[in-house]
């Protein structure tokens, strides 16, 4: 099954560079997109200079829409049948990090993994903000329905996407 990975990035020149470059050499088979959106920062010219060494899709909102937005258009503009979301402030990005997050997915043992940070003072086991992340990974038939409704939200945009799975009893797994 092909991935896509979407990136969403507001003003994460610091970051972003490592983003991509571990999406990039880590996953050489997906499909990475980076939404921009509209960064006032350096992260324009950050990832045009990237765009030399690695091949993704660079797509940059004029305005800043909020996440919600740019995770949709990151979907819409998608041609993989799994969609691996990763935020553009992650940083110590291993190889192990995409298995942990595509293997349950590829291997139908979940409908959605959601991925932990394991640098947290906070016992993940009882982390109430775990459900939050921004690195999650799923099938992009299951998203369509929603797109739409997710659009607006800005950043309650995984509080709404783990509410839809949860009362459509889909499995979502959890994973550091």
């Amino acid at each position: 099954m092909k991935t896509s990975i979407v990136i969403c990035a507001y003003n994460e020149e610091r970051t972003v560079e490592d983003v991509v470059t571990s999406c990039c050499s880590y996953n050489p088979e997906s499909e990475v997109i980076l939404v921009d959106d509209g960064s006032t920062d350096n992260t324009k010219d950050v990832l045009t200079k990237l765009l030399k060494k690695y091949t993704y899709k660079y797509e940059r909102l004029e305005k800043n829409r909020g996440k919600s937005w740019a995770m949709v258009h990151g979907v819409e503009i998608a041609t993989g049948e799994i969609i691996l979301f990763f935020d553009a402030d992650v940083s110590k990005i291993s190889e192990n990090h995409f298995h942990q997050l595509l293997d349950p997915i590829m291997n139908n043992e979940a409908d959605m993994v959601l991925g932990q940070p394991s640098e947290t003072f906070i016992d993940y086991r009882i982390n109430p903000f775990k459900s939050l992340t921004g690195q999650r990974a799923l099938f992009k038939k299951d998203l369509i329905p929603i797109l739409e409704d997710i659009k607006e939200i800005k950043f309650g945009v995984e509080t709404y996407i783990n509410l839809y799975f949860q009362a459509h009893g889909m499995r979502i797994k959890y994973v550091l």
